[in-house]
């Protein structure tokens, strides 16, 4: 299967820059997820890569190949969007066997390829269904067997779970992936979906704005935050504005806190980010860093948000399990800390962090 290297690509879109000098690798039989918000620029990334659009300026290259103005069908890729576009009029063996049948492929060959397929997507029984007879979650697996069926070296998925109820959106997280490393595929996923890419992914590469600015490991990503806005987008996180000052952090409040400044110097100016679910409240009678009131408690299953309403700092948020529920109560005064080792520390962002936290 081959690796995929994208070398400064641009494309615009009148005032919008969709991709701005895009520049990273996807590795042979890598299931990278691209992340990012609305408007961020992961559709245009994806149409790139298979050739629906054409860059303004910079390469594509599959396994050292420039395929940058190869058309669609020369790239051995597959796409699978979230709308599936199956065609209504086919049974579910017809619409696998459609990218077959094109390419010419010998009857009795297709028929067991489309048999493979469809026990790979565990639907073998539904061979003679039509797309209307199908739930949403069966469509895209035959939306995936389909795809899978035209002999493709490379997987896109263009948000193909959006579509979907909660809870068959968890189980197709796995059913995906498996499908792709079984079948030895390039796979390059499209997702706004935070946890979706944290499961599914070898690899996150977040994209804002058309730029591509951080890429790592789910566990790199979420522990190792580049900027304020990865740090947030990845989990929710607590953030405060301070001056460094030998090794500690100083806030406007005349609150220090501790936290891992290195890589800068004392008088500067920085963010410190704190993830809710590495805060901790302790007893209103304990040290910590703040004290405050609780405003608010949401119940979100296997863990609770709770709001502490902090004088002069305003809201802080502390993730907890769900055990710790009947521990407190809107009006509990609490106090608040968090280990050094959990805090990331960034330089104050050019736009302000208002702008920087903003989710576009």
């Amino acid at each position: 299967m081959p690796t995929i290297r994208l070398e400064n690509l641009t494309k615009r879109y009148g005032d919008t820059m969709a991709a701005d000098d895009i520049t990273f690798t996807i590795e042979d039989g890598e299931y990278l997820c691209i992340l990012g918000p609305t408007g961020a620029g992961k559709t245009t990334c994806m149409r790139l890569i298979c050739g629906l659009t054409e860059p303004d300026s910079g390469k594509i290259f599959y396994d050292d190949v420039d395929v940058t103005l190869k058309e669609v069908e020369n790239r051995e890729t597959a796409m699978l969007s979230q709308a599936y576009s199956l065609f209504p009029q086919m049974n579910v063996r017809e619409n696998v066997l459609f990218g077959p049948k094109i390419k010419g492929w010998p009857e009795e060959s297709s028929k067991h390829l489309a048999r493979n397929m469809l026990r790979m997507v565990h639907l073998e029984d539904r061979a003679d269904a039509y797309p209307n007879q199908l739930s949403g979650g069966m469509q895209q697996r035959i939306a995936l067997a389909r795809a899978l069926a035209s002999g493709s070296k490379v997987l896109l998925l263009d948000e193909p779970l959006r579509a979907l109820d909660a809870r068959l959106r968890i189980e197709l997280r796995k059913e995906l992936r498996s499908l792709a490393k079984e079948m030895g595929l390039t796979a390059i996923h499209v997702t706004h979906d935070q946890d979706e890419a944290m499961e599914m992914a070898d690899r996150i590469a977040i994209i804002r704005q058309g730029k591509i600015i951080q890429t790592g490991t789910p566990r790199e990503i979420y522990e190792h935050p580049k900027t304020p806005f990865v740090a947030n987008f990845m989990g929710r996180s607590n953030m405060f504005v301070g001056i460094v000052d030998n090794g500690s952090v100083v806030l406007q409040t005349g609150t220090r806190i501790e936290a891992d400044c290195s890589g800068h110097s004392d008088g500067d100016n920085v963010v410190v980010a704190v993830k809710v679910g590495n805060t901790k409240l302790l007893k209103s009678e304990e040290e910590g860093y703040f004290k405050g009131t609780i405003e608010r408690i949401l119940y979100e299953g296997v863990s609770i948000v709770v709001d502490i309403n902090v004088p002069e700092i305003g809201t802080i948020m502390s993730r907890l399990p769900n055990r710790k529920y009947d521990e407190y109560e809107r009006g509990d005064t609490v106090a608040v800390t968090w280990s050094q080792s959990k805090t990331s520390v960034f330089g104050i962002p050019e736009g302000g962090l208002e702008n920087e936290l903003r989710v576009d």
